[in-house]
C-alpha cells in the first residue's frame, strides 16, 4: 500500500470545493498567451489568480509535463520521461505505482479520498491517456483529428449530471499546439487557435453560469510548455518552460498575480488541497502556494 505525506499542522484539511475544472490547452507561451485576444480567458482570471511564470518540468515536450501538473511530481518520480512512454516499455522505473504499474495520479488520490467523487477526463491527443490508470476515471472521452468541441459539450453534460457530487474534470485540447508545431510559435494560425478556443472557453463557461454551477467551481488553466519559433520546444529555455497558470474559485484571490515560485508539481496538490484529502502519497513532491488563497492576504 502506498504510503501518505504526513499532514501539515500548518495547512487545515478541509474541503474547499464542490468540483475543479481544468482547461488545460497544449504549448502556449507566455508571448502567445499576452499576444492573443481571449476575452473569455481574461474574465475568468479576473476571478482569480494569474502566474506568468510556472516553471514546468524537463524535458519540455508534452506527456512528462502534463503527468507532472497531474501527479504532483517531476519525471524522476514518476518514469515518463517521454511522449513514447507506455506502461510496457518503461526506461526508468516510477519510485511508486498502484497494482497496475502505474504513478499514483489525482484522479486515484481522488478516489481513493473524496466520497462519491467523480471524474473525467476530456481529451484530443491519444499518447495522453497513457500515463493515467483508466480505472480511476468515471468517464474517458477522445475526439480526433484535433477536434475539441464535442468534448466542451461532454464535459457541460457531465458537470450538470453529477451536480450533487464532488467533481474533477479535466479538459485538454492539442490543436493550439500543433498549430505551433505546423506554422510556428507566435505565427497568425497559432494565435488564431487560441483566440478560437477562447470563443467555446465562453460558451462553456456562459452555460455553467445559466445553469448556476459556476460560482461553486474552482477553474484551473495552464499547459504544459511554451515553444519559440525557430525550432517549436523540447529545449531549456525560459520561453519553453515558463507558462501561464492560473485559479479561481470560492475563497481565491480576486484579480491578481502570483509573485512566489510555482512549478507545475504545485497543481496535483493544489487540487487535492482544494478537496480536503489527506492521502496523499509520500512519493509527491509538489507544494500548494498559499498565496492563491484570499486568507493569506497580507
Amino acid at each position: 500500500m502506498a504510503g501518505c505525506k504526513v499532514e501539515d499542522k500548518t495547512l487545515e484539511m478541509k474541503v474547499l470545493t464542490k468540483r475543479v475544472v481544468v482547461i488545460g490547452l497544449d504549448g502556449i507561451s507566455v508571448d502567445g498567451y499576452n499576444t492573443a485576444k481571449h476575452p473569455n480567458l481574461d474574465a475568468l482570471m479576473a476571478d482569480g489568480v494569474l502566474s506568468l511564470t510556472t516553471r514546468n518540468v524537463m524535458p519540455s515536450v508534452t506527456l512528462p509535463n502534463w503527468t507532472s501538473h497531474l501527479t504532483a511530481s517531476g519525471p524522476e518520480q514518476h518514469g515518463v520521461l517521454g511522449n513514447g512512454w507506455e506502461l510496457d516499455k518503461v526506461t526508468l522505473p516510477a519510485v511508486e505505482t498502484d497494482e497496475e504499474g502505474y504513478y499514483p495520479s489525482i484522479f486515484k488520490v481522488l478516489k481513493e479520498g473524496v466520497p462519491n467523487v467523480k471524474t473525467a477526463f476530456y481529451y484530443n491527443w491519444a499518447e495522453l491517456i497513457n500515463s493515467f490508470n483508466p480505472r480511476y476515471l468515471d468517464v474517458v472521452s477522445f475526439e480526433e483529428n484535433d477536434e475539441y468541441q464535442k468534448n466542451y459539450g461532454k464535459a457541460l453534460d457531465f458537470i450538470a449530471r453529477n451536480k450533487s457530487n464532488p467533481t474533477m474534470v479535466f479538459l485538454y485540447s492539442v490543436h493550439t499546439d500543433h498549430a505551433g508545431h505546423n506554422h510556428g510559435w507566435m505565427s497568425p494560425e497559432y494565435i488564431t487557435s487560441i483566440e478560437e478556443v477562447d470563443v467555446h472557453i465562453g460558451e462553456f463557461i456562459n452555460k455553467l453560469k445559466e445553469e448556476g454551477l459556476y460560482e461553486d467551481t474552482h477553474f484551473m488553466f495552464f499547459t504544459d510548455h511554451g515553444g519559440v519559433p525557430e525550432s517549436g520546444h523540447g529545449g531549456v529555455t525560459p520561453q519553453e518552460l515558463e507558462v501561464p497558470w492560473a485559479i479561481t474559485g470560492p475563497g481565491i484571490r480576486k484579480g491578481q498575480r502570483l509573485e512566489e515560485p510555482n512549478n507545475s508539481v504545485n497543481t496535483g496538490m493544489t487540487i487535492s488541497y482544494l478537496f480536503g484529502c489527506n492521502n496523499v502519497p509520500l512519493s509527491w513532491t509538489g507544494e500548494v502556494p498559499m498565496s492563491i488563497f484570499e486568507s493569506n492576504e497580507k
